[in-house]
């Protein structure tokens, strides 16, 4: 719930949900319909659905039990690299660099890394960075403190250079380039799409429809699309 929100917005939503599907195997029973209608308003539905095709898959092929390697975890709905070594390294003590985007910004500053970190290049050699760093014990505190770093001293905008621990060799720093690294994402035209929908109404009632669960508003319920190029006075 916490990716693309604060935590403010997702804290009732939070409680909802546990209450609904106290347990892995509650969640994995319900509906997908289910699902959806207590996440509904949070957007990004698509980590919903990943979110219960996860808890499906953890059921039938872990026993109920979510695998301990990254490997593994990282073969689940919804769970990329980042995440899956994150929950290896704090539920498990597993030794795995995570790269969410605070440490991204960390790294890139600290050893002036060029380029959008979302490029693959660009991640890759972040990718490499963070392996070469990463200690042999205590891996968990040493994720934590970089997510730390970036979020309370490394910040994006108005660092607080002169408080951290890297001052000394951050290239960023040293070379006053802390608002350009690392580098924004280049702009991209925004997609823009026309489509004529139908509102049937009877006895205070709207006809919905329960839209595909890919695609723009996977899963939810919306008004019936009808096919292009059809007329707007068609009725």
């Amino acid at each position: 719930m916490l990716q693309q929100t604060q935590v403010a917005t997702a804290m009732p939503y939070y409680e909802r949900f546990l209450q609904h599907f106290p347990t892995l195997a509650d969640l994995a029973d319900a509906p997908v319909g289910e699902v959806m209608a207590l996440w509904s308003g949070l957007g990004y539905y698509a980590r919903a659905r990943n979110l219960h095709a996860c808890a499906r898959m953890v059921m039938t092929q872990h026993g109920g039990l979510f695998p301990d390697q990254p490997e593994q975890l990282a073969e689940l709905p919804g769970i990329g690299r980042s995440t899956a070594n994150s929950i290896a390294t704090f539920c498990f003590g597993a030794r795995a660099p995570i790269l969410d985007g605070n440490v991204k910004r960390v790294l890139s500053r600290c050893f002036g890394v060029e380029g959008f970190p979302g490029n693959t290049i660009v991640e890759k050699q972040l990718w490499s960075l963070a392996e070469e760093l990463m200690p042999a014990k205590h891996g968990d505190i040493y994720n934590q403190a970089q997510m730390d770093l970036g979020a309370t001293l490394c910040t994006r905008s108005k660092p607080r250079c002169t408080d951290c621990p890297l001052e000394d060799i951050c290239v960023a720093n040293v070379t006053g380039r802390q608002t350009e690294l690392p580098h924004r994402k280049p702009r991209a035209a925004i997609p823009e799409r026309a489509v004529t929908v139908l509102i049937l109404r009877h006895n205070n009632r709207v006809l919905l429809e329960h839209r595909p669960p890919h695609g723009i508003w996977g899963g939810l319920w919306s008004l019936p699309e009808l096919p292009d190029g059809t007329p707007a006075d068609v009725f």
